[in-house]
This record gives structure tokens, C-alpha cells and sequence, in this order.
């Protein structure tokens, strides 16, 4: 049961500086000063070919020019329609039905327009305000690099120049259309049939439905359960704790031994802090005087606010009143819109116009009988009550026995019955145990060595 606040080291350490000798060191031989053996592996380093490279390639040695001929053009075929006539007629043309189809009427409102022949003559803002201004062009500050040619010819030919023979360049002919749009000369018809078959119809208020009030119930409610019905609380008695007695283990004498803590931690006197006083202020004799050198020193000056720099405006102003109409408010009125009604596609089926029968089937064959429930043959769950006691004698009970429980010897500074040794390099104490054993030719107590942790 001793928990040990030092580390896990070792139990039966003496302090003692560890052995570095193990069974390898002290079997194993040693020989004479041989050197490893050498690597034949070459070392990773360029090696450089001393010889003069020859310009001749397997490709070089190998090939051979051959003439060339042109591929066999093919010839196509002329074409040559053939001679007669064609029948165009199909089972289609001979079994399709041709009916009167008129154009569907899209349901479309009328536009209308609302423009003026007035035109439009005003100078905005920025025209008036805004002043071009005489910039001058900067001049660059880049070092200027003068290219000057080399005064020698460059001789050396190219394989370019050698290898290419110069032909005349044959363009061919484009023949694909010019992309130019054609624009007709007759006006556009904006009138569609949307425009002139639509009709405004207005819409019929909206259906609200009346929300149906809270009826409650007039019978009383029912709160008799199944539980309240079949409970009847019957007499007994609690049941007995099987548990054993917590018998308190200690002793009430008084403590007369040495703690560690009254072992190292000896009172001190302790003298109380001095308490420091604040010196009481004391104002200073005399008036003050509040007059600093900027304030003497300091001229006030007339300073006129800064004026803006702006652009003189040179524009036209009017003393007319400012007209704001435009023509995006003339042209561009509010609609009284309305919301546009669902098209629906006709019923074929008509609605009844008669009061709903709402009588099944089920309703007019169902006859209602009286419902006889079966018989319960399940027991009835009564509990008998018996006057004898219970018995709560048990096996623990009778055979349990106390045992009396040991405290660790680790945790007395000096244990009873053992001597002191020595104290190991982590802090862990050696006791020795002093056992009376009575020899056959001496009659002192042999002591036996036992370690003890605190």
C-alpha cells in the first residue's frame, strides 16, 4: 500500500555509479589492427574524354538518299444523273388528313406609347463645370541606347539557307460569301396578335374562408387509469440493510510521535511590517502664477480662411425656374396594374349542382351489435400479508470475522522494531528488522536486513 513520491527507480539501489561491463565486452576478443577491406566502387565523379569527338552519326553512316516519286493521283468518277422522273409520293402524303389550323391567340397587353416630338437640348453638369487644361507632355527620364551596328559581314550560311529552294507563293481563291448584313427597306410591324386579341378582365375579390371557434366539451373528463383502479396499498414492513457494520478502525490515544513537518519546520519569530505613512500635503506659500511663456510670448494673428481653388465657371445661368421634366417622366407613366387571372382549361365533366349524399354502403348494411368482453382467467395479484419476521440472516453475516488492519511501517519516521541503515542517492531509506531467532550455540538475536521505503 505505499506509494512512493520519489521516481521509479530501482529497490535495491545503493547510490552506487552504474557498471558499463556486460558478458559481450568481457568474452569478446580482440584482434589485431586490420583495416577494412577496400570498396572497388567506382566514386561518382565526371570523367572527362581526352579524344576528338567525329561528326559522324549512326544516322549519317547509315542512311541512304532515295528518289522520290509522287503518289498516283485518283481520279474521281464524273457524275451522271439519271435519266427519268421521281416519284415524290409517299404514305404519309397519301394518308394524312390536312385540317384547318388557325393560329394560336397569345394573351398579351397593349402597348402603348406615350413619346413627345420635343427634343431635348440641355448642357449637363460636367460639360459646364469641366475645362480642358494646357498639359505639357513630361519628358522621359529613360537612358536612351544607341544601337550601332557591327561594320564586319556576317559570312556563315545556315542549313536553312543552304536546303531551301525559293518558289512562288499561288494563293487560292476565297470562295466563301462576304459577311455583310442585309438590311431591308420596309418598316417594321411592332402589331402581334398578342396586342390586338388581349382583353383586361378584372379580378373577383378573394375567397377568405371564416376561422371556426373553440367549442369545449360539456361532459366531465374521465381521469380514473387502469393504476388508480387495481392499486390498493397494502401494510409491510421495510426491508433490512444486509450490509455489514463500517466499524471505525483508529484509536483515540494522542498522537506522542515526531512528523517530518515538526522535524524540519522550526518556529521562527516574525516580526511585524513596518506600516509606511503617507506624508500629509502642505500647499505652498504665496499665490500662483498661471502665466506660462506661451502665453506671454504668443501674438495672436487676423488669419483669413483658405480659399478653395476651383475652376471659374463660365456657363450659362439662367434666372428661369429649373424645369425637371424629362422625357423618361413624360414617356414612362405608372400603370395601375392588376393581378392577372389564372387561365384554366375548360371542364368537360360539369360540376353537380345538387346537395351531396353522403350515405355508404358500409352505413346502410352496418347493424350495430352489443359487444360482450371476454373473461379474464388471468390470477388475481394479491399479496398475502405474514406476521413472522423476516429473516435477513445470511452467510456473510454469520461467517464474517474482523480482521485487524496493519499500517505500513513506511509511514513512521523511525518504524518500530527496525534500525536505520543508510539512505539511498533518490531519497528512499534502508531499515534493517531485528528478529529474535534463538540459535542452538549463541543466544543473540540474529538481525535481518529488510528495505523499507519512506
Amino acid at each position: 500500500r505505499h506509494r512512493c513520491p520519489h521516481k521509479p527507480t530501482r529497490i535495491y539501489d545503493n547510490g552506487q555509479q552504474p557498471c558499463l561491463t556486460t558478458e559481450y565486452v568481457e568474452k569478446y576478443p580482440k584482434y589485431s589492427n586490420i583495416s577494412p577491406p577496400r570498396s572497388l566502387k567506382p566514386k561518382q565523379e565526371y570523367q572527362v574524354h581526352r579524344g576528338r569527338m567525329e561528326g559522324i552519326t549512326t544516322f549519317k553512316s547509315d542512311y541512304l538518299p532515295y528518289d522520290i516519286v509522287k503518289r498516283p493521283f485518283w481520279v474521281q468518277e464524273e457524275y451522271k444523273p439519271k435519266t427519268g422522273e421521281i416519284e415524290m409520293g409517299t404514305t404519309y402524303q397519301k394518308d394524312y388528313n390536312a385540317h384547318k389550323i388557325q393560329p394560336v391567340t397569345l394573351v398579351r397587353p397593349l402597348e402603348r406609347k406615350h413619346t413627345t416630338g420635343g427634343k431635348l437640348d440641355t448642357i449637363p453638369t460636367y460639360q459646364d463645370d469641366y475645362r480642358s487644361w494646357e498639359v505639357q507632355r513630361r519628358e522621359p527620364s529613360k537612358v536612351e541606347h544607341i544601337y550601332h551596328p557591327p561594320t564586319e559581314k556576317f559570312g556563315n550560311s545556315t542549313t536553312f539557307q543552304d536546303d531551301f529552294i525559293p518558289r512562288e507563293l499561288n494563293p487560292r481563291k476565297s470562295f466563301k460569301p462576304p459577311c455583310v448584313a442585309k438590311l431591308s427597306n420596309v418598316p417594321f410591324d411592332s402589331t402581334t396578335s398578342h396586342r390586338t386579341s388581349y382583353i383586361a378582365h378584372q379580378l373577383e375579390p378573394k375567397f377568405m374562408r371564416s376561422k371556426e371557434e373553440y367549442k369545449p366539451s360539456n361532459q366531465p373528463f374521465e381521469d380514473l387509469t387502469t393504476h388508480r383502479n387495481d392499486f390498493r396499498g397494502l401494510p409491510g414492513q421495510l426491508a433490512k440493510s444486509c450490509k455489514p457494520e463500517n466499524g471505525k478502525v483508529g484509536s483515540s490515544a494522542r498522537f506522542n510521535g515526531v512528523t517530518e513537518f515538526q522535524d524540519r519546520f522550526q518556529p521562527w519569530l516574525v516580526s511585524l511590517p513596518e506600516v509606511h505613512k503617507t506624508k500629509e500635503y502642505v500647499p505652498p506659500a504665496g499665490n500662483m502664477d498661471f502665466n506660462s511663456t506661451s502665453h506671454l510670448d504668443y501674438i495672436k494673428h487676423e488669419i483669413s480662411p483658405a480659399v478653395p481653388v476651383r475652376p471659374v465657371s463660365n456657363g450659362r445661368r439662367a434666372n428661369a425656374p429649373f424645369q425637371g421634366n424629362t422625357t423618361t417622366k413624360e414617356d414612362f407613366k405608372a400603370w395601375g396594374s392588376c393581378r392577372q387571372e389564372i387561365i384554366k382549361k375548360q371542364q368537360e365533366i360539369p360540376k353537380p349542382m345538387g346537395k351531396f349524399y353522403d350515405l355508404t354502403t358500409f352505413k346502410s348494411h352496418y347493424i350495430p351489435h352489443q359487444i360482450i368482453s371476454a373473461r379474464s382467467f388471468k390470477p388475481v395479484h394479491a399479496i398475502v400479508p405474514n406476521s413472522a419476521p423476516f429473516q435477513d440472516e445470511t452467510m456473510y453475516r454469520t461467517e464474517y470475522t474482523p480482521k485487524k488492519q496493519d499500517t505500513c511501517p513506511a509511514n513512521y519516521p523511525s518504524p518500530p522494531g527496525y534500525v536505520y541503515v543508510n539512505t539511498d542517492s533518490q531519497g528512499h531509506k534502508f531499515f534493517r528488522q531485528l528478529t529474535p531467532e534463538l540459535s542452538k550455540s549463541n543466544s543473540n538475536p540474529i538481525p535481518k536486513e529488510v528495505a523499507v521505503l519512506s
